[in-house]
């Protein structure tokens, strides 16, 4: 198996971990045929002339004007809307069973998008090219450059439609892809200036510090990061991911499993339910997507007798986020107060 496929589908494990290989019975939902603004005040019509940007696998799209007829990955798009910046066409998480916007879908109007695909393999190449877009924009989560959510079977055909721009999510911090994100709606025309985007970056800033101190205060607070499936409990490591690298970084103090243990790419164990107490934690950080069951609806006794769990230590995480400096905020402001009134019960 190649290095890309391993990671690929490596990466494709973790959305089993919370059970998207399961969502058959998601269908694929198509939002308005009328792909207008996206619902934001898009700076980038008035920006003129040619355009460019330089993506993370080193390649320089060039095109004669500012794109105006983007498509994005739905976390993508949400993360530029926070910006300024509207999308045409989104794929990937976007609207959920019972018809509300995803948690990958921020706080975009998904009704004012063209939904292409909303689940893993979906992609609706006829709905796309109508689209006529100018770029198509997603995250990677390998070190070769694969596009997040656009299938392998279609991918030559979606790739000849418009030209392409990946952002890394893949073993770096999260300060990095923020950072390229902002970049590249700066180039789209959004407004960097602005009162909201600007306090957004600083209460980030500000949160980042809090956690430090917090991690270096309370030292001893172990934090696991799981998700849950029907079959199993997925432990991730720090390792690869850009939430929980960034978060090690600042003295947290997380659960590692062994490299033995690991799937497949070395992302997280997989632990059957009996199993599920192997380690020791104080806090449990919990999958927030769609994809996975959500702390509520676990059932299994075992989960409910782990001691974090008993002492309602257990809070959400964006095993995915949406990389505006808006939305990271309160996952890192989340963490610190976890980490600040812990108990220690490991």
């Amino acid at each position: 198996m190649s290095n890309a496929t391993t990671a690929r589908f490596s990466r494709r494990g973790i959305l089993a971990a919370g059970g998207a290989l399961g969502l058959g019975a998601l269908v694929t939902a198509c939002g308005s045929e009328d792909s207008t603004d996206g619902g934001s005040d898009s700076k980038a019509s008035a920006k003129s002339g040619p355009w460019s940007f330089k993506d993370d696998r080193g390649k320089n799209v060039q095109l004669d004007k500012v794109p105006a007829n983007i498509v994005a990955f739905t976390g993508v798009a949400a993360a530029l809307y926070d910006y300024g910046v509207s999308v045409k066409g989104v794929f990937g998480p976007t609207r959920t069973q019972d018809g509300k916007p995803d948690v990958q879908a921020g706080d975009m109007d998904i009704s004012k998008v063209t939904i292409l695909g909303n689940t893993w393999d979906q992609f609706n190449v006829e709905k796309y090219a109508a689209l006529a877009p100018d770029v198509l924009i997603s995250t990677m989560f390998d070190s070769v450059g694969t596009l997040w959510y656009v299938p392998e079977a279609s991918k030559d055909k979606i790739t000849k439609l418009a030209p392409s721009v990946g952002i890394s999510v893949y073993d770096r911090q999260l300060t990095a892809p923020l950072q390229r994100m902002w970049e590249l709606a700066e180039s789209l025309g959004g407004d960097m200036k602005a009162a909201k985007v600007t306090d957004a970056k600083k209460r980030f800033e500000e949160a980042s510090e809090r956690l430090r101190k917090a991690a270096k205060a309370h030292p001893d607070i172990k934090v696991l990061a799981g998700s849950a499936s029907q079959e199993l409990f997925y432990v991730s490591g720090t390792n690869l991911s850009v939430d929980l690298e960034y978060f090690k970084a600042l003295g947290v103090n997380f659960v590692e499993p062994p490299e033995k243990a690991k799937a497949e790419g070395g992302w997280y164990e997989s632990l059957s339910w009996e199993n599920v107490d192997k380690y020791a934690a104080d806090i449990i950080m919990m999958d927030d997507r769609s994809s996975a069951i959500q702390p509520a609806n676990i059932t299994e006794a075992t989960w409910k007798k782990l001691p974090a769990v008993k002492a309602g230590q257990v809070i959400s995480r964006s095993a995915e986020p949406i990389l505006s400096y808006d939305k990271c905020v309160p996952l890192v402001e989340n963490l610190a107060k976890a980490i600040e009134t812990a108990k220690k019960v490991s």
